[in-house]
Order: C-alpha cells, then sequence, then structure tokens
C-alpha cells in the first residue's frame, strides 16, 4: 500500500521472514517496556500500555513475551528512553517521517543520517516533510471477519471519517483525536482487529517504477534493522 508503515509490507526473500518478525517484535517489546516504566504496570490504568499490548497482540506476539517486557520495565529503570522524530528525503527524492524510541539520541540520529546518505537521501530538518502527509488513525479488520455493507455502517455510526473493503482487509480511518474513541466503539461489534494505530498518511504521492523499487526497499529494510526506529512513513507508490 502506498505510504503505508507497516515493516511486513517490505517485501522479503524467503528465509528473511523470522528475521523480520523477530525485529517487529523487538520494537513492539521495547514500546511495551517504556509504556510500563512511565506509567501503571497495570494496562487498566496506563493507556500507553493499553496501546501497546493490543499491537504486539494483532503481531501474534506470545503472551510470555509481552509479559517478560512488562517485567523488564524494573531492569532497565536507569535507562531514559524518548519518543523523538525525524524528517527527510530518500531515493527518488520520496518524504520520509521516522519515527523512533530511543535513549541515546545522537546514536539514532547518526544512524538514520548514515543510512539516508548510503540511499542517496538526505536528513530534513523539523518541518520539511510533515506538510507532505495527514496523521490519521487507522484501523484494519480482516474482511472475512465481516461483510462490507455491515462494517460500513458500523464505522459511520463510531463516528469514523471513512471506511474502504480492500482485498483482504476493510480499513477505517479516524481524525487523529477521535481514533480511541472511534476504536473502543468498534470494538464493541467486533474484536479482531488485524492492525490499528496512529499514521501519517500522505497527501500525494511520487510513482516508483519497478526499476526503481528495489533501491527504495533497501533504504526500507535499513530502517527496519534499525532497533531505535518504531515506524516509517513514506510517499511513494509503487507500480
Amino acid at each position: 500500500m502506498a505510504g503505508h508503515s507497516h515493516w511486513a509490507g517490505i517485501k522479503h526473500k524467503k528465509g528473511r521472514q523470522d528475521k523480520l518478525r523477530s525485529k517487529i517484535f523487538s520494537k513492539i517489546s521495547r514500546e511495551i517496556t517504556v509504556a510500563a516504566k512511565l506509567g501503571s504496570k497495570d494496562p487498566a490504568a496506563n493507556h500507553r500500555l493499553i496501546a501497546a499490548i493490543e499491537t504486539a497482540k494483532e503481531a501474534n506476539m506470545p503472551k510470555d513475551n509481552i509479559n517478560r517486557a512488562i517485567s523488564r520495565s524494573e531492569v532497565d529503570k536507569d535507562q531514559n528512553f524518548e519518543n523523538l522524530r525525524y524528517e527527510g528525503f530518500g531515493p527518488k527524492n520520496i518524504a520520509l517521517i521516522i519515527e523512533t524510541l530511543t535513549e541515546n539520541k545522537n546514536r539514532t540520529a547518526g544512524s538514520i543520517r548514515t543510512i539516508l546518505q548510503k540511499c542517496g537521501g538526505s536528513l530534513g530538518s523539523s518541518g520539511s516533510t510533515t506538510h507532505f502527509f495527514s496523521n490519521y488513525g487507522i484501523i484494519q479488520i480482516p474482511r472475512k471477519e465481516i461483510s462490507d455493507e455491515k462494517i460500513l455502517e458500523i464505522a459511520i455510526d463510531a463516528g469514523a471519517k471513512d471506511c474502504i473493503s480492500l482485498t483482504n482487509f476493510h480499513e477505517i480511518t479516524t481524525n487523529k483525536d477521535d481514533f480511541y474513541k472511534v476504536k473502543n466503539k468498534i470494538r464493541q461489534s467486533i474484536e479482531n482487529f488485524s492492525y490499528s494505530g496512529i499514521e501519517w498518511r500522505a497527501n500525494s504521492f511520487i510513482d516508483i517504477s519497478k526499476d526503481d523499487t528495489k533501491e527504495v526497499e533497501n533504504m526500507l529494510e535499513l530502517f527496519q534493522e534499525d532497533d531505535d526506529i518504531q515506524n516509517v512513513f513514506h510517499n511513494c507508490r509503487f507500480l
């Protein structure tokens, strides 16, 4: 999907799937640990922890992994993580928003700059690419779970901005500020989400030809392999 941030959206050769799964789990575990460290270890009293655990479940992370990540918050008390956003440009001048969770911003900034330079891009200043995007809440539900007509009715009643049915899933879009309210209302009718979160979605796209696809995918894979980088949003559309 154009502009999508999911690591699973990157095409991988056979044999890389286990590595991809491990990286995704590692990034989610870090978010769970930080959420538990900054607030209550009881999900009912910690909205950030609830969101992180839901993300873990949507990624099919084992319950033991989730519990270990929560317990690790007691061990990593001396590490001060912070969420930082970087902006820049990649190959073919595509715009990028890179969300990180790090305890060492100098290391993280250096890694991002190195990846971008290696791929023919550059690190931008704050505000250099955000105007190419809008911030929305996104909820995806397996298409087999519910009919197109029924999910549209539920989405409208919940106050969603849009609802479309794609090949494998229904995608519901909300205004950023309405995301949790809409999500909770939809959850009353459907429990099985394949994904939910707040994303930067491109307002327009740069088309990437088949000949140039590998160059962009290589950059996204390098970002994926960096433990500090949680999400990458772009405005390219693969043809």
